[in-house]
């Protein structure tokens, strides 16, 4: 993508001018990238959504664990209780047995009767453990994965939580010249306003905004685990420039092209980790009614994602 871009930077800059097909081309790579992030929100969003439904399962497990539970402790009351009946009876045939065959012959049928009952409620006690101890493996195992499911979660918080702090560390600079640092829904946002990287009109980087990208490539290329998008905004006022550029889309894509290149010259950052998009005017923080509004909305976004396959993983096992 990186070089179908510079193909395209070069033969707008030698042209002087930009075809409908060029800016179409453009467009196009903006909606498949546009459709590549929204597909990874969506797969954050499903693995919430399954973390929630393992959840919900194990706590179904756990009462079926206690209503099993229950149902074991009934039957062995039951068993106490008829293993004294069955207890009280032999002592009565046996104290009957020199006086009476008829009373000794009820009696046999009565102990016959409660051996048998007494059997079929042992083996109704063994079925229920049996059963009470295959769900309580199923507890164990479901609650083993969410578990672990929890804890790569948890884990990539805490990575998150230590690229925010060590990229601010490595911005510190710049603070208070149009950047901030910022860590929400489990990303991280690099935000830098325009006037830090680029002059009115123009996508070339300036010697301090190109200090600020190198030392947060920088840190990047300490953490190849992580997806970095790189977002150009602008404000809601048309681009009015010498026919190079076509709009303000136009415009903000060449802009996040430019902080993508800067980042590429580090050969310590994967390339297929880089995505540049152009949001144009149409995703602003502020109002574009005041000049303080408009600075801000004027801006490169650097969205940080970690990435998910070992939590996907995870999912397929469950």
């Amino acid at each position: 993508m990186k070089k179908h871009l510079s193909i395209l930077l070069v033969s707008i800059l030698i042209t002087s001018c930009v075809s409908p097909k060029v800016y179409k081309d453009l467009e196009a790579k903006y909606d498949n990238l546009k459709q590549e992030n929204k597909k990874l929100i969506d797969e954050n969003d499903a693995l919430l959504a399954a973390k929630t439904k393992n959840e919900n399962e194990l706590k179904k497990l756990q009462a079926d664990y206690d209503k099993t539970l229950q149902q074991r402790d009934k039957l062995q009351a039951d068993y106490n209780a008829t293993k004294v009946n069955y207890d009280n009876l032999k002592a009565s045939y046996d104290a009957l047995e020199e006086n009476s065959s008829a009373a000794i012959a009820e009696n046999s049928k009565k102990n016959r009767e409660l051996l048998a009952q007494l059997e079929a409620k042992e083996q109704a006690l063994a079925d229920e453990n049996a059963r009470l101890e295959k769900l309580k493996k199923e507890l164990e195992d479901r609650s083993n994965r969410v578990s672990e499911l929890e804890s790569v979660i948890a884990a990539k918080d805490a990575a998150m939580t230590q690229l925010k702090d060590a990229i601010s560390r490595a911005l510190t600079d710049f603070e208070g010249k149009g950047l901030t640092v910022e860590q929400r829904d489990g990303k991280v946002y690099v935000s830098m306003e325009n006037k830090l990287l680029f002059e009115s009109g123009s996508w070339a980087v300036g010697t301090e905004g190109r200090r600020a990208v190198q030392q947060l490539g920088t840190v990047l290329a300490d953490n190849p685990d992580i997806n970095v998008l790189i977002e150009g905004h602008t404000d809601n006022v048309p681009y009015k420039g010498n026919g190079q550029v076509s709009g303000n889309w136009d415009l903000s894509t060449k802009r996040a092209t430019a902080i993508v290149n800067i980042l590429s010259e580090n050969s310590s950052i994967n390339p297929e980790s880089l995505t540049a998009a152009g949001r144009g005017e149409f995703s602003p923080i502020a109002t574009n009614d005041t000049a303080e509004g408009k600075a801000k909305n004027r801006r490169i976004e650097v969205i940080l994602t970690p990435k998910l396959d070992e939590i996907t993983k995870l999912l397929n096992d469950i």
